[in-house]
């Protein structure tokens, strides 16, 4: 198969961190070398040459292809969450060479970089539709945020000593009245991050779903909640609260949600295209990250 029968036509690189991870530069260098040995288009998306002294050009934002561009990012999941947002906008798919430590999302490990890459551009992958949250901030009818999130939304007391009160309601039905600390809503791609740690229920990513889950409720039978992907969440937080609460999505502060304001929770209408290795075994990748037990002959 020839260069011009490739799916794709050119690749992007994306990395956040340089001075607390010199591996990061050490693959970022090698992808260079190795891409141009290949006479193949590389560049460097917008942020990340801002951060990196390096001889790439750079393309901006409103310059992606959506049918040719290979989004590579080099770095952990946080990276790989903080990609996903520019690449589920843009609709061009994204892939992650591990250079963080889980590894939940990055799943090519740096020996395997170069072999893993080249059988990708000649179309040896699998490709998963991700879906993301999309989260709006009303003060009555008025949008004061919107944003996406691939992993969850965390609503937090922050700093505040007080538990926060709210109303949440499911396809404007009420569900349930919460005193917390917060509450934690994960599409199933976040199920093995904080959800997790929570109590949450860990969900397979081609499941239509979101999970629900509330943060140190101050009642015993508060419980998570697995929810289809086809509900609207509207969460009303109580004009009683004493403080405003922290919106997080996918673990960066985005906003602050004060009392009386609602908060509404949906499906986004685009998902992320991830790619994996053909190799690329679900259960494996939990079983190895999680630390659970090998086979054992019966």
């Amino acid at each position: 198969m020839s260069q011009n029968d490739w799916p794709f036509k050119r690749v992007i690189l994306y990395a956040r961190h340089h001075h607390s991870n010199r591996t990061v530069m050490t693959s970022i260098k090698k992808l260079m070398k190795f891409f141009k040995e290949l006479n193949f288009p590389i560049f460097l998306e917008a942020s990340t040459s801002l951060r990196f002294d390096l001889d790439i050009p750079t393309l901006t934002n409103n310059e992606f292809q959506k049918d040719s561009d290979l989004l590579i990012v080099i770095g952990g999941d946080g990276s790989l969450l903080s990609a996903s947002r520019l690449a589920s906008e843009k609709g061009i798919p994204v892939i992650g060479v591990n250079r963080g430590h889980l590894g939940f999302l990055t799943d090519i490990m740096p020996h395997q970089m170069l072999t893993a890459l080249e059988a990708v551009l000649k179309g040896d992958f699998i490709c998963e539709e991700r879906l993301l949250l999309r989260v709006r901030l009303f003060d009555d009818k008025q949008l004061l945020m919107e944003g996406r999130a691939l992993n969850d939304l965390v609503l937090s007391r922050g700093q505040s000593a007080y538990l926060v009160e709210f109303n949440v309601f499911i396809d404007e039905q009420f569900v349930t009245h919460y005193r917390a600390d917060g509450l934690i809503l994960s599409t199933p791609t976040g199920s093995t991050a904080y959800n997790l740690s929570a109590g949450g229920p860990i969900m397979h990513p081609q499941l239509h779903a979101f999970s629900m889950v509330p943060m140190f409720s101050h009642s015993l039978n508060a419980r998570p909640l697995v929810l289809s992907d086809q509900s609207k969440i509207e969460i009303k937080i109580s004009a009683e609260n004493l403080a405003p609460l922290a919106i997080y999505l996918d673990g960066n502060q985005t906003h602050v949600a004060h009392p009386g304001q609602n908060l509404v929770i949906d499906r986004h209408p685009q998902n992320l295209k991830l790619l994996h290795p053909s190799n690329y075994l679900y259960y494996d990748t939990l079983r190895i990250k999680l630390g659970w037990g090998s086979e054992e002959s019966c």
